[in-house]
């Protein structure tokens, strides 16, 4: 089966600290690789002389022993991913911790309600300790013959040197791992692009939520997805990935590669 790049990443929102949060997503934004593979086989909803819709095939596209994309295709993959962004949405006003602990504190069920949300151990202290920290990005993959997982409190430049391998076909997740260490934080968002050949093919925004400090970590994890089949699927794929927030604050910015083979063993 081909594989198309209609399957789409849904933006999931977590918020285990707070009330729930509605989760808004660029568009439905191609998945992180589902858009890197043309298809070979697939159909377009036009409409004909009548004003019914008509649908047109394509026909399969001719393999060759060894095929790689021309810049010209991953344009046009690109110009037929390429949405319209914005949302219709204003972040809420900020307010920080101890404003929101003095609000009615005299009244004990609202306590205990914020206590629940937010904890009651003490939040660090230390002003040189960023409010969020992102430790890790992990490629949750069952069939992975190892872990699949980036560091991100080290060297970020050794990424682009030891790219992860990623057989074609199989299913997986991205899981971001984080802390927030001082003060609620709005709107996280995890946002991602990826090139190849050095042309942008596609940018996903990955709506994360909002969180209030605790001394452990959270996980935000994507749905499942399928990774693309074929030999225009594989090759090496660049992603410049970034953490931010509805302030715009650049929690963290790293870039790593992709290389999607026929095997785990190539």
């Amino acid at each position: 089966m081909c594989y198309t790049p209609a399957l789409t990443l849904a933006a999931v929102a977590l918020s285990a600290s707070l009330a729930p949060e509605v989760c808004r997503t660029g568009g439905s934004a191609p998945s992180l690789i589902a858009i890197l593979c043309p298809v070979e086989w697939s159909s377009r909803s036009t409409h004909g002389a009548s004003g019914k819709p008509t649908v047109k095939r394509q026909r399969p596209a001719q393999k060759m022993a060894e095929q790689e994309p021309t810049p010209e295709q991953l344009a046009a993959i690109a110009a037929e991913n390429e949405e319209d962004d914005r949302v219709n949405y204003r972040p809420p006003a900020q307010k920080s911790l101890q404003e929101i602990q003095e609000l009615d504190k005299n009244d004990e069920s609202l306590r205990k309600y914020k206590e629940a949300l937010l904890g009651a151990s003490p939040v660090c202290a230390d002003p040189c300790t960023p409010n969020v920290v992102v430790t890790r990005l992990t490629l949750v993959c069952e069939a992975a013959p190892g872990p699949l997982v980036l560091d991100l409190t080290g060297d970020l430049d050794s990424f682009k040197k030891n790219p992860f391998l990623l057989k074609e076909g199989v299913e997986y997740r991205i899981k971001i791992s984080f802390k927030v260490n001082k003060e609620i934080v709005s709107g996280l968002k995890y946002v991602q692009q990826t090139f190849r050949k050095g042309i942008k093919i596609d940018k996903s925004d990955y709506m994360v939520g909002s969180y209030g400090p605790r001394p452990t970590e959270y996980d935000f994890m994507t749905s499942l997805e399928e990774a693309p089949k074929g030999m225009l699927a594989r090759g090496t794929y660049n992603i410049k990935s970034k953490f931010t927030d509805d302030d715009q604050h650049d929690h963290l910015s790293w870039e790593w590669d992709l290389n999607i083979k026929k095997d785990w063993t190539e």
